[in-house]
């Protein structure tokens, strides 16, 4: 069956290794935190200023004066630092990040990324990502395979205006987890019980298969 939000934050966070600074996006990649395989030294990042953060908080243990990027509440761990988002965007253009998770809205198959609005409805603003999907070099992104109206958000060409071309590396959502290559989204993996062919079905994008597909393992 597909993975809800937490499923697809614990399969991400199989994606992060010892030693990574990590810049999490808002909404599901902030969960990816809660996630990280035990005996890991990772550093998450928010471009607002903070290094050091921890878990997402549970309702109740909020604290309101810790916020990410994205006015999220956040957690921190012992040792954070708090800097001015100067510093924070120095690190990120300086390519001092080793992944990138973020949040999105459409993906075409050739790697671009749309997630910061939606004409006439919707104005999250393009905030940090504009200059992370510049600067970094291994962003990948969470998000639902289909909208609410059941159509794929996984594109030939992204009908949203853009945050970056060309740029977006691999794709997790709650059916598949995906890779963009120069003929399009290659499937890597799906979700326990979805089949190839319901996928397949609600990818817009040229589906490149090759041979068998495995389950995603997410404990």
């Amino acid at each position: 069956m597909p993975l809800d939000k937490t499923g697809i934050a614990k399969r991400i966070a199989q994606e992060v290794k010892d030693g990574y600074y990590v810049n999490l996006g808002i909404g599901i990649p902030t969960l990816v935190a809660n996630y990280v395989p035990a005996g890991l030294n990772v550093e998450f990042q928010s471009e607002n200023g903070v290094l050091g953060m921890g878990p997402f908080p549970f309702d109740g243990d909020e604290d309101a004066d810790v916020i990410n990027a994205g006015k999220q509440t956040i957690t921190t761990l012992p040792g954070a630092s708090f800097f001015d988002s100067a510093l924070s965007f120095s690190m990120i253009r300086g390519k001092h990040v080793d992944l990138t998770i973020l949040g999105a809205m459409e993906v075409s198959e050739n790697g671009d990324i749309a997630n910061w609005k939606i004409p006439g409805k919707m104005v999250k603003g393009m905030g940090g990502a504009m200059d992370l999907v510049a600067s970094a070099e291994n962003i990948i992104v969470a998000m639902m395979h289909v909208n609410k109206a059941g159509e794929s958000k996984l594109l030939k060409k992204c009908s949203l205006p853009l945050t970056g071309v060309s740029c977006v590396k691999k794709i997790f959502t709650e059916l598949a987890v995906l890779e963009i290559t120069p003929n399009g989204f290659k499937l890597l993996e799906r979700a326990p019980g979805v089949t190839v062919d319901y996928i397949k079905s609600v990818t817009e994008g040229n589906l490149i298969i090759e041979g068998e597909i495995p389950e995603m393992k997410i404990d």
